[in-house]
């Protein structure tokens, strides 16, 4: 198990942590509403270099709070064996920039859809590409898991 302290950020995810997020695998993820109150998604992501990447239409609830307050929550579990997952926390930077936004969304279809790639570019180029996106980056602040080493 690891267990770091909010208050330092770290330099480099643990290897059993980067295995496991690099597995085709759905986050959930916690922001914070304007009355203060919890949200919850469930997302894709990436993994670059130490930084998780999450990306969504502009306009949507959980993006709107992110901009507006960067911390986030974030979890990963594994479907085939609930009792082991991984928890992130920390605070986000927005990227706006198009190409930045739409290669992030790419990248993040043709991973979930590694399977079919011809569907992959078909949704890339019908619905993403028509859409204003937004991505946010992050280091993690604290890590806490429950994986076997």
């Amino acid at each position: 198990m690891t267990d770091r302290p909010a208050t330092h950020e770290l330099t480099a995810l643990p290897d059993h942590i980067r295995a496991f997020l690099d597995e085709e695998r759905y986050a959930t993820i916690s922001t914070i509403d304007p009355d203060g109150m919890p949200l919850q998604a469930v997302v894709w992501y990436t993994v670059e270099g130490d930084e998780i990447v999450i990306n969504s239409a502009v306009g949507r609830r959980w993006p709107t709070n992110l901009v507006r307050d960067p911390r986030l929550a974030f979890n990963v579990v594994d479907a085939a064996d609930q009792y082991r997952w991984v928890g992130l926390r920390g605070t986000v930077r927005a990227i706006s920039d198009w190409a930045t936004t739409q290669a992030d969304i790419a990248a993040m279809c043709r991973r979930y859809h590694a399977g079919e790639p011809d569907e992959a570019e078909r949704i890339i180029r019908e619905r993403f590409e028509r859409q204003e996106r937004i991505s946010f980056r992050f280091r993690p602040a604290n890590i806490h898991d429950e994986l076997d080493e």
